[in-house]
C-alpha cells in the first residue's frame, strides 16, 4: 500500500513515539489531547465555518450541492530552511511563466528556438489569439499563482501543477489559520509561526502597483465575481472586504471609450485594476463567447488600450496546461538561464508515440490525467482503479491521446490527521501563493494544504472527499515573533 512506504512529516519513517526531533512537541501535542477534545475543537470549526458561509460546490450532487470543507487540527510545519528553499524555486518558477506568458504572446522567441512545438501553443484553446500583442502593465501576466506541490521525502519537494488563471483556496488559508488561534492557541506559545493576515494588504498592494501609465497615484481597485451562486463567492467576497475595496458583479460595469466605470451611488467612478475571477470565456461577449451573460461588453478593448490592468491576466490558462507543464525545466532554463529549483514531476505526454505505448502498457501504475482537467476529475489513479475503470480510460486515451499526460504514482507525503480511529496518516499536498506587481515576487509564508482523508487515497481535492490544515511556517531563531490576527489567549 501506497500510505505503508510514504514519508511522514512529523513522524519521519518513525512513530508516534519516535517522531522527528524538531516536532516532539507537536507529537507530545497529539498524544495528550484526547479524542473527545479534537471532536470537540472539530465541531467548533465547523460550526464557525458553516455560520460563515465557507463552502465548495460538488456539482453534479444534487443531495448535497453546498458542503463545508473538512477542516483537520493537525497542522503542516515547514522548517524555516525549508521554507527559504521553497520560496526561491518558486519565486524562480513564477518569473519564468511570466517570461513565457509575455514572450508567447509577443516575439515568441522561445518557438523560434525550437524548444516548444508550435502546435502545442497555436492549437491548444487555451491560447487566445485576442490578447497577443497585449503588454500589461510591467509585463506581469500571472499576478496570483498557486504552484502545487508534492513531498516524497525530507528534502525531495516536486511541482504537479502550476495555476496562473485564477487560484483558488486563499481563504481557507486565512480561515484555517483564525481557526487554529481560537481554538488551538497552544501550538502558537510552542511554535514561532509566521503570519498570513497580511496577504489581503499583500494583494491590495500588488493590485495597486499594476494600476494603469497615469493612474499610479491613487487607483480604483475592485474584485469582479460572476455572482452569489459561484462556487468561490465567499473568497471573492471574503478579500473584497479584507482589502477594504468593492465586490463587483458585471452588471455594476460598464465600458465607455475604452474606460472602465463603476455605478454608485454618487454616480460613475473609473475603475483601473480588476481582480477578476471569471473566466476568459466568458469576461467580454464581444471578444470571447457572445452568448456570456457575464461579461462585460467592451472590457478587453480597455485592456487593450492600457486603461484598465485585469488581474490575472486574460490568455493565461496557457501556462496552466498540463502538456505545458511537462515542458517547464526547459521554460525555467530558457527564461532564467539556470536549472529548476523545484523539479517536476516525471511526466509521460500522449501525444508523443513512445509515451503513447508506455502508458497504454502500464496505466495499471501510472497517474493519468486530461491536460486542462482540474479539481481531480478527468483523471485516473491506476493503482486505486478496477479493471473496468482502466479499460474505459484506456480507450479515451487512445481516442485522443494529446488530451493526456501521465506521471508515475508518487508516495505522497503524509501528516498526521485526525480521523474517527485516532491520530493517523493521510496524504497531502500544498498550495503556496506568490504574488507579482512592480517588484520582486512575494511568497505568502503559508499556504493551503489539502488533505485525502480516506485511508490510502491520493485524491486531496474537496469535491473528492478531501480536507484541508493549517499550514505553519516556522520563524528562525531568534527571529521577532509576527503578530497575528487574533488574540491567542483562547477559544471565543
Amino acid at each position: 500500500m501506497i500510505g505503508s512506504r510514504a514519508f511522514d512529516e512529523i513522524w519521519g519513517h518513525g512513530s508516534p513515539d519516535n517522531p522527528r526531533a524538531e516536532f516532539s512537541a507537536l507529537s507530545s501535542w497529539m498524544q495528550s489531547t484526547e479524542s473527545e477534545e479534537f471532536e470537540r475543537r472539530l465541531q467548533s470549526a465547523e460550526a464557525t465555518f458553516r455560520q460563515l458561509g465557507i463552502t465548495f460546490a460538488v456539482y453534479g450532487d444534487k443531495e448535497a450541492s453546498e458542503r463545508i470543507i473538512p477542516f483537520d487540527l493537525v497542522p503542516r510545519i515547514f522548517l524555516a530552511d525549508e521554507w527559504r528553499r521553497l520560496s526561491e524555486g518558486l519565486i524562480q518558477r513564477v518569473r519564468a511563466i511570466n517570461a513565457f506568458l509575455n514572450d508567447i504572446y509577443g516575439k515568441r522567441e522561445i518557438l523560434k528556438a525550437g524548444i516548444l512545438p508550435p502546435e502545442l501553443i497555436f492549437r491548444n484553446p487555451q491560447f487566445r489569439t485576442e490578447v497577443a500583442g497585449i503588454r500589461p502593465p510591467h509585463q506581469v501576466w500571472a499576478h496570483i499563482c498557486g504552484i502545487d506541490l508534492v513531498r516524497t521525502g525530507p528534502d525531495d519537494f516536486f511541482v504537479l501543477e502550476d495555476n496562473a488563471r485564477t487560484p483558488s483556496g486563499v481563504s481557507y488559508m486565512l480561515e484555517n489559520r483564525e481557526a487554529m488561534l481560537r481554538l488551538c492557541p497552544e501550538l502558537f506559545r510552542e511554535f514561532r509561526v509566521a503570519a498570513v493576515d497580511s496577504y489581503p494588504d499583500m494583494l491590495h498592494g500588488t493590485m495597486r502597483s499594476v494600476a494603469p501609465v497615469g493612474r499610479e497615484a491613487d487607483p480604483v481597485c475592485v474584485v469582479l465575481t460572476p455572482g452569489h451562486f459561484n462556487s468561490a463567492y465567499y473568497e471573492h467576497s471574503y478579500l473584497a472586504d479584507s482589502m477594504g475595496i468593492e465586490l463587483v458583479e458585471p452588471a455594476d460595469l460598464l465600458v465607455d471609450d475604452d474606460v472602465v466605470y463603476m455605478r454608485t451611488i454618487g454616480g460613475y467612478v473609473r475603475v483601473d485594476v480588476i481582480y477578476r475571477r471569471i473566466d476568459d470565456d466568458f469576461l467580454d461577449p464581444l471578444v470571447f463567447r457572445p452568448d456570456s451573460m457575464l461579461g462585460v461588453p467592451g472590457i478587453m478593448a480597455a485592456y487593450r488600450a492600457g486603461n484598465v490592468t485585469l488581474i490575472n491576466s486574460p490568455g493565461n490558462g496557457i501556462a496552466d496546461d498540463k502538456a505545458i507543464y511537462s515542458y517547464m525545466p526547459e521554460i525555467v532554463r530558457f527564461y532564467t538561464g539556470e536549472e529548476a529549483r523545484l523539479p517536476n514531476v516525471e511526466t509521460h505526454r500522449c501525444r508523443e508515440p513512445d509515451a503513447l505505448g508506455y502508458v497504454l502498457d502500464n496505466m495499471h501504475e501510472l497517474v493519468v490525467k486530461l491536460v486542462d482537467g482540474s479539481g481531480g476529475y478527468g483523471m485516473l489513479v491506476g493503482p486505486a482503479s478496477t479493471r473496468e475503470e482502466i479499460a474505459d480510460f484506456r480507450k479515451a486515451v487512445e481516442a485522443e491521446p494529446e488530451r493526456y499526460i501521465a506521471q508515475p504514482t508518487l508516495a505522497l507525503s503524509t501528516v498526521p490527521t485526525f480521523t474517527q480511529s485516532g491520530i493517523a496518516p493521510r496524504h497531502v499536498d500544498f498550495r503556496p501563493f506568490i504574488l507579482t506587481g512592480k517588484g520582486k515576487p512575494q511568497v505568502v509564508p503559508g499556504g493551503l494544504t489539502r488533505v485525502a482523508l480516506k485511508e490510502g487515497s491520493l485524491v486531496v481535492n474537496s469535491s473528492q472527499g478531501g480536507g484541508t490544515k493549517d499550514s505553519f511556517v516556522l520563524l528562525d531563531d531568534g527571529a521577532p515573533v509576527q503578530r497575528q490576527s487574533q488574540s491567542q489567549g483562547g477559544e471565543a
